[in-house]
């Protein structure tokens, strides 16, 4: 519709309206491209936190492997600094400090005991200890965590409500302008005249709302 009425606005030649129009309109899409490039560089920081290599333990004998390349059973090696590359448990040993912070928002470091579970994405700050891997990549809380980030796409009951109420306006819009032609062009009434009115109408139809709340 907003289209439809910068259209209308240079056919009468409203210069002001037209520019007006022209302006809100691109204002929304570089609104909606801005929150577009913020959401990108969610995932991005995100996965940054993501670690690179591990310790782990194959054929008898530690190496340093992708985290990409870790899988289920590998028992891998944590020690003081490590970012945890993969979700897993803890095996024997002493307790150890761990910081979730990425995952939790707590700022305080989570005391953790034997057989207790530690999550990819968070950092190793007390103690060293080995731990059996159960899930890694998309399958762990923290890529779980960023594939929700990345398809979050919630709308409320309020902004359903709303969205269906500028359906309906844009159908009944569409209706009386067609309709105001059919007459207009019975009556033979200025074309010109017609378009303003249309334009008009147009205008005060629009459904407009904040892209920062609704989209």
């Amino acid at each position: 519709m907003i289209e439809g009425a910068v259209i209308l606005s240079g056919v009468v030649r409203h210069w002001m309206d037209f520019c007006i129009i022209l302006f809100l309109l691109f204002s929304n899409a570089v609104v909606a491209f801005w929150e577009e490039h913020q959401a990108g560089n969610a995932i991005t920081a995100l996965k940054a936190r993501l670690a690179i290599n591990a310790r782990a333990k194959r054929d008898g004998k530690w190496t340093t492997p992708k985290a990409s390349e870790l899988m289920h059973g590998n028992v891998i090696r944590l020690r003081l600094g490590d970012i945890i590359p993969a979700d897993a448990r803890l095996l024997d040993g002493d307790s150890v400090e761990v910081d979730q912070s990425a995952l939790t928002g707590k700022s305080v470091p989570v005391n953790i005991k034997q057989v207790g579970a530690v999550f990819s994405g968070s950092i190793f700050r007390q103690g060293k200890i080995d731990a059996m891997v159960y899930a890694t990549g998309t399958d762990t809380y923290f890529g779980r965590t960023a594939k929700l980030v990345e398809e979050a796409h919630a709308v409320s009951h309020f902004q359903r409500s709303v969205f269906k109420i500028g359906d309906h306006l844009i159908i009944l819009a569409a209706a009386l302008v067609v309709l105001i032609l059919i007459v207009a062009l019975f009556r033979s009434d200025p074309i010109l005249t017609t378009l303003e009115f249309c334009l008009v109408l147009l205008v005060a139809a629009i459904p407009w709302r904040c892209p920062p709340c609704f989209q």
